[in-house]
């Protein structure tokens, strides 16, 4: 049980947005470890901003995220490139940044919050002035790639995931003492790391010794050709077991359902639906098949887990992928086949696992779950927190 600390907790406005579920799962893992440190949970306040100030546009543009993420890959991969280096001030950065201005004032003085936290770039209060001083704004990015929309000058400090986006922002102007190398915030579960275990193995239907891969569908549409993969699989290799996770997507898990009835006449496949213990599977699994998500990517780091990316979507998820390949640390493939043997060679080689799991090692920040000291969100937290009482005792002076 942590002590309690003597002092006040700060009250934290964390601002998030529901294109896709990272940018919610970080806010969630940062209220989190905020209480885990022995702060008081109340004093945490989570706003989707784009929801409570343009409800109809929000759906609209979230429709539109999806199913141009889904049905015109291109198309979003081409608006996120041509946006990469947008500046704040530009005609369209500040258009973008102009969402949830008069709320966001409104969320200011009804909370009266110490400090604003971003997981989604969508910085609408420009200059935060209340009580006549400014309010400390910090940013969580939750990719392994740089886009321009997150820079903005009035943010005090960057979390950011590698010293490659530490770089990429010195390179922009900020100074290094605004970023922190802090990884990506994950949920509890993550740090302690999950060994596996015949129990573990029995509570999700697996068999021990036996090779177990993971496959994500994703959560903005479907991981392509997943029914043509577990055949696939399951007819290449005689002990290979599969961990087929569908998320709220019902339809993909009925039909896997159907085709395999429940894992009765296929034992080696197992489904699940939404996962919490996503930690668990992960410690379970030999390899992993996924979108490449940064929280995905992050968790799969935490776990030391080599994902396998198949047909990644142009934009910030193909960058994520590539990035990750460029270290060793994951594989890339457009083919199915291609995937099948690398994945089927990995597995069969205890040699080269071992050496994929050191290079995705590297990658794990300082105090990182592995290392036994503190999560990703608990450093973030811990800076945050450290830096408002830093600033509350200089305005005392």
């Amino acid at each position: 049980m942590r002590q309690q600390p003597h002092y006040r907790s700060p009250k934290l406005l964390i601002v998030y947005a529901s294109y896709g579920d990272g940018h919610i799962q970080a806010a969630k893992a940062l209220q989190e470890a905020y209480s885990n440190l022995g702060h008081d949970k109340q004093q945490i306040v989570m706003y989707d901003l784009m929801a409570e100030a343009h409800p109809w546009i929000n759906e609209m543009t979230r429709l539109f995220y999806q199913k141009s993420y889904t049905h015109l890959p291109y198309l979003y991969g081409w608006m996120y490139d041509i946006t990469k280096p947008m500046k704040h001030d530009s005609l369209f950065g500040s258009w973008l940044h102009s969402f949830g201005k008069q709320k966001i004032r409104q969320i200011l003085l009804a909370e009266n919050p110490d400090a604003v936290v971003y997981t989604f770039p969508l910085f609408a209060p420009q200059r935060l002035q209340q009580r006549g001083s400014r309010i400390p704004s910090y940013v969580v990015m939750t990719d392994f790639d740089l886009h321009c929309r997150w820079v903005h000058p009035g943010i005090d400090r960057y979390y950011v995931a590698t010293s490659e986006l530490q770089a990429d922002l010195k390179r922009l102007g900020i100074h290094h003492n605004h970023i922190t190398v802090s990884g990506i915030p994950l949920k509890k579960g993550f740090q302690a790391g999950a060994q596996p275990n015949h129990t573990l193995f029995a509570k999700h239907g697996l068999q021990p010794g036996k090779p177990v891969v993971l496959i994500m569908g994703g959560a903005q549409g479907v991981l392509p050709h997943i029914t043509e993969m577990c055949a696939c699989l399951l007819r290449r290799s005689s002990d290979v077991q599969i961990a087929l996770v569908c998320g709220r997507n019902h339809e993909l898990k009925a039909a896997i359902d159907a085709a395999y009835g429940h894992g009765s006449l296929q034992p080696r496949l197992r489904t699940f639906g939404y996962v919490n213990e996503m930690h668990e599977l992960m410690a379970l699994a030999d390899c992993l098949v996924t979108k490449p998500g940064g929280i995905t990517l992050a968790e799969a780091i935490a776990a030391e887990l080599p994902p396998f990316i198949y047909r990644p979507v142009p934009g910030q998820e193909k960058r994520n992928a590539l990035f990750l390949q460029s270290k060793g640390a994951a594989f890339v493939a457009n083919d199915l086949d291609m995937l099948m043997d690398e994945m089927l060679d990995l597995l069969h080689d205890p040699l080269r696992l071992m050496n994929i799991r050191l290079n995705i090692r590297k990658l794990q920040p300082k105090g990182a779950p592995s290392t036994g000291t503190n999560t990703a969100a608990e450093a973030i937290i811990l800076d945050i927190v450290s830096n408002l009482r830093i600033i509350n005792h200089a305005t005392h002076l």
